[in-house]
């Protein structure tokens, strides 16, 4: 319904109880069937609807009517609308409810920290803050500094893991390349040593058994003479014991 007159049983009532105009006509302006007019007409259908006049609706004019009446083949058209729409005004920084916007900074910390590559416009557009805020915690001045903890946004419900997953995808893209030559950070193993036959395999190989040291090797007979002689000694000594 392109172009169609607002509210078109209503107008289309209007011109029939107003107008000399013919169902063709009233049927091509109010984009109905020309059977749909002829039982508004006849009062078999839009019972209840109160005509709209297009006239005081800036969707027609006196002079378009008259100019449709006197020859019937003309076609009435819908006027330009005379009101305007107002410009949607830029989209500035996520509104955030007043029962969270005490977890805004735990949530920036923890992009600063765990995403470094996003930007500031970036950061303001996933939790709804502003640059000074932004540069407070990543220079450590904010006036909570010391109380603040790194929180996930996401978990915070200050934005959705996708606007998160798309944000981190468009920093990436935007990030310039690594130079030739720059060492990877520590915390990544160089593909060389993943993919190594050898190193994989020392990595999950066993680990050898400790060495113990060799038990030492004793002589039963020295043994077995030493507690025969101190057995000796002892009986000795009872039989002393027992003359006196």
């Amino acid at each position: 319904m392109a172009n169609a007159p607002l509210m078109p049983k209503a107008t289309a009532v209007w011109l029939v109880d107003n107008t000399a105009l013919s169902f063709e006509q009233i049927a091509a302006f109010c984009k109905l069937h020309p059977l749909e007019v002829k039982a508004i007409a006849d009062g078999e259908a839009a019972q209840g609807i109160k005509g709209l006049d297009p006239v005081l609706t800036g969707q027609l004019t006196r002079d378009e009517i008259e100019k449709a009446q006197n020859n019937p083949s003309y076609r009435l058209h819908v006027q330009e609308s005379k009101v305007r729409v107002p410009e949607q005004k830029r989209k500035g920084p996520r509104y955030t409810p007043v029962s969270r916007r005490q977890d805004r900074p735990n949530a920036i910390l923890w992009l600063v920290k765990n995403h470094p590559e996003l930007l500031d416009a970036q950061i303001m557009r996933l939790v709804g803050t502003t640059k000074p805020t932004i540069e407070a915690i990543r220079e450590r001045t904010h006036w909570n500094s010391a109380n603040l903890v790194a929180m996930d946004p996401v978990t915070l419900g200050l934005c959705s893991q996708i606007e998160l997953d798309m944000e981190v995808e468009k920093a990436a893209k935007n990030a310039p390349p690594r130079p030739e030559g720059e060492p990877l950070p520590d915390t990544l193993i160089p593909v060389e040593e993943t993919t190594n036959e050898d190193a994989m395999a020392a990595a999950f190989a066993k680990p050898a058994p400790k060495s113990t040291p060799e038990e030492e090797q004793y002589d039963a007979d020295a043994v077995f003479a030493k507690l025969n002689a101190k057995k000796s000694d002892s009986d000795e000594d009872d039989d002393e014991d027992e003359r006196y």
